[in-house]
Order: structure tokens, then C-alpha cells, then sequence
């Protein structure tokens, strides 16, 4: 059995999400039914994360198996020509029998973007909001978020992860266009919605829609049934897997 690594990118507007589901576009069963096809076996992929519904990935990382003796080479070749219009293939290889894209990592980096620009071409790819968004204002709301903390005010309630301690290793918000600023989180690993929320929350607090201190308040009192405001999934992109 050779245990094969893939890395590639996923624009996630016209998919319910990352993870296979029956009946459902989905970033792993296109794959999956793509290699299904081609190795003439059942593939199952191991993931670096799990992206929620229209969100996009610039660096995916999953792993699978096969006993199929077709050379790389020309695995990546069909591959990449059989993934939909969506889906880019970067990297085909093959890797050690103990290597996992989900427990092997040890940081994933995400990277959010929010525009005040109201224009069509702008709704997929970033979260609009109305007003003007100061960098430095928006990176000290969130800066307490940094370090080792207990994140279950930070999670959706069906989140099913059997911890809810995570290092956030950096945030850091800068403007990037005119009428475009872009966060980059990076941690050792992220519960199901985590960024979305945090967004969500970061932005109540910006235009005065919570008090002040109400991040620290949710990290202080963990609670999955916390109040929560969860932001739009267009403007988030998976960007890096540390290994």
C-alpha cells in the first residue's frame, strides 16, 4: 500500500462544504469519486481541516491510501485533468506509511478577508460590510485571543471535538486594497466555525453592537451556548498546513 499526499486548492462557492455528505457537492467527494475512478478502488481522504460551506482553500492538504501500482507521474496527470474547474491539483506524492494530513500537522494558517466595496465580484471571495474598517482598531479587539485558551464561547454547539483548548500562535489585520483588509490567523488547530465566529464576534464589538470587553468576557466564562455571531464563510480561505 502506498500512502499517497495531495495538496491542492478549492474555490468553495459551489460546494456544501468540505466533507463528503450523500446527495451533496462536496470538496472530498469530487476528489474522492475522481480517484475512485481512476485507481478502480475505494479512497477514502484523511484532511488537514474541514471547511464549512463557501469557504476556500489555498493550500489543502489530505492523504490517502492504494494498492494500485499506477506511477505518480501519471496519477497526477489524470487527476488533474479529471477534478472540475474548481479544484486545482498542486502537489502529488508519495509519502511515509505513518504520515496523516489531519494528526501529522502541527499548524494550520487561515486567512479572512472583509471589504466595505459593494460589487458583484467581490460577494464569493470576501465578506461585505458597510462601513470602513480601521486595521489597527480591528487587531486590538482581537488581540486577546492569542495564546492558550479555552475556546468552547468560540465553537458552533455541534462541534463534536473532544477538547476545546487551542493555541493561537498570531493574528494580525492589515489593510490590503483601498476597501479591503485581510486577517491572518494561525494556530495549532481550529474548532468547527472558530474563525467564523470570531470574525463574527470582532465585528459586533468594532460597531458598538457588544461592549468592549466581551471577547475577553467569553474566554474568561468558556460556554458553547454563549451568545455567538457567526460572519459570512465567503471571505474565509484556508491559506497553509505546517508540518
Amino acid at each position: 500500500m502506498k500512502n499517497i499526499k495531495i495538496t491542492y486548492q478549492y474555490d468553495g462557492s459551489l460546494f456544501q462544504g468540505f466533507q463528503r455528505q450523500p446527495g451533496r457537492r462536496t470538496v472530498q467527494g469530487e476528489i474522492e469519486k475522481c480517484l475512485n475512478k481512476i485507481l478502480r478502488e475505494e479512497v477514502n481522504l484523511v484532511s488537514a481541516g474541514r471547511t464549512d460551506k463557501g469557504v476556500h482553500a489555498l493550500e489543502q492538504v489530505s492523504n490517502f491510501f492504494t494498492a494500485n501500482p499506477i506511477p505518480l507521474e501519471r496519477l497526477e496527470v489524470v487527476l488533474g485533468k479529471m477534478l472540475p474547474m474548481d479544484i486545482m491539483l498542486l502537489q502529488l506524492k508519495e509519502t511515509d506509511q505513518d504520515f496523516s494530513a489531519r494528526f501529522s500537522a502541527k499548524g494550520r494558517g487561515y486567512r479572512y478577508y472583509i471589504t466595505w466595496e459593494k460589487s458583484p465580484f467581490n460577494r464569493r471571495y470576501a465578506t461585505y460590510c458597510e462601513n470602513e474598517i480601521d486595521a489597527k482598531k480591528f487587531n486590538e479587539i482581537l488581540k486577546p485571543l492569542i495564546g492558550v485558551h479555552d475556546f468552547s464561547s468560540f465553537r458552533l454547539n455541534d462541534c463534536t471535538s473532544k477538547t476545546t483548548v487551542r493555541e493561537i500562535y498570531l493574528i494580525e489585520c492589515r489593510k490590503v486594497e483601498e476597501q479591503k483588509i485581510e486577517i491572518h490567523f494561525r494556530g495549532n488547530a481550529f474548532l468547527k466555525s472558530q474563525i467564523r465566529i470570531i470574525v463574527g464576534t470582532a465585528l459586533d464589538i468594532y460597531f458598538g453592537r457588544k461592549d468592549q470587553n466581551y471577547i475577553k468576557e467569553m474566554l474568561q466564562k468558556p460556554d458553547r451556548f454563549a451568545a455567538k455571531s457567526m460572519a459570512d464563510p465567503y471571505g474565509l480561505y484556508l491559506c497553509d498546513i505546517e508540518y
